[in-house]
């Protein structure tokens, strides 16, 4: 296979320490041009859908709302996440274009842990908007105004950069002085990890650090938010309420298992690591930076009326 020969020629080129090279999918090789496929029909959904979703939000009044203004962020978010990995993914896939510099890696994987950081901060502002409109509807205007939103959005955007900022610099202190092939389609952080000649334990250690207080923690307040939410639903009188008040958590609900079920898979997988292959890591990876910057566009596009109209009336061409 003249790829594992660029590959085996790769791995002895250690006179430039600065240079890396990304291995794509090891074992698919041969299929990355029809790999590429799908991840970029995916990847074009993902930016059309959330470029529409920002625009319909902009346009719409009646959509100037404190739910919608999450919504925005969460597109934003959703817009840039993929934007740090598919281009240079779909250069090694279509141009077998798989060296980087070291302080590009750097920069991609500060990015992309950053942005995926945020969404999971965003999707906890969307669980706490939530419980406010059914556990609390009287003092929603009053709480969630604009100027709280946006301090909101502030704090998850300083909280995403200061636990991300740390990864790169951990990094760049190791020396790497075997192997520089990173088996991945992008610069993972375990990918890298694995690759220097020095002991990792501070890398690792941090983390996990970092996973717990950020994805742990989010995912707690997400799960007490709706443990609260589920009990006030459960307390209105009527069956239509009820149903009522679940609808307008659907569309949230489906964001986080979107959001979260991948990295818990990855989780579990990495666990039984001897007995999987290393392509389903990275594809499972690929898959969690895809699929819900494609699908949440969707979800809430179907889900919610006001967006549904505008997009049908704008695909139609006519002014609103």
């Amino acid at each position: 296979m003249p790829q594992q020969d660029n590959l085996s020629g790769y791995n002895s080129t250690v006179s430039d320490p600065s240079v890396f090279f990304l291995s794509g999918i090891p074992g698919l090789e041969a299929m990355h041009l029809w790999i590429s496929i799908p991840f970029c029909s995916v990847f074009t959904v993902a930016l059309l859908g959330n470029c529409t979703l920002l625009y319909v939000i902009k346009t719409e009044p009646a959509l100037h709302k404190p739910m919608y203004y999450f919504l925005a962020m969460l597109a934003t978010i959703n817009l840039l996440l993929p934007t740090t990995t598919m281009p240079k993914t779909l250069s090694i896939f279509w141009f077998n274009s798989r060296e980087i510099s070291f302080t590009a890696c750097l920069v991609q994987m500060f990015f992309l842990y950053f942005f995926s950081s945020m969404e999971s901060g965003v999707l906890v502002a969307m669980a706490f908007d939530r419980y406010m409109a059914i556990c609390n509807p009287l003092r929603y205007v009053t709480i969630l105004t604009n100027s709280v939103i946006a301090k909101i959005g502030l704090a998850a955007l300083t909280r995403s950069f200061l636990f991300v900022l740390p990864v790169p610099f951990l990094l760049g202190r190791l020396p790497f002085c075997q192997s520089h092939v990173i088996a991945h389609c992008f610069c993972e952080h375990m990918a890298v990890v694995t690759l220097a000649c020095a002991s990792t334990r501070i890398n690792n250690l941090y983390g996990i650090l970092v996973t717990l207080l950020n994805d742990g923690l989010d995912m707690t307040l997400i799960f007490l938010s709706y443990v609260k939410i589920i009990r006030t639903v459960f307390s209105l009188a009527s069956k239509e309420e009820q149903l009522k008040a679940f609808g307008t958590c659907v569309s949230h609900f489906c964001a986080i298992l979107m959001a979260y079920t991948p990295m818990v898979l990855t989780t579990i997988i990495h666990r039984f690591d001897h007995q999987v292959a290393p392509y389903v890591h990275i594809l499972l990876a690929n898959f969690y930076f895809l699929f819900p910057p494609m699908m949440n566009p969707i979800v809430y596009g179907v889900k919610t009326k006001e967006i549904r109209d505008k997009v049908l009336l704008l695909f139609r061409g006519k002014n609103v």
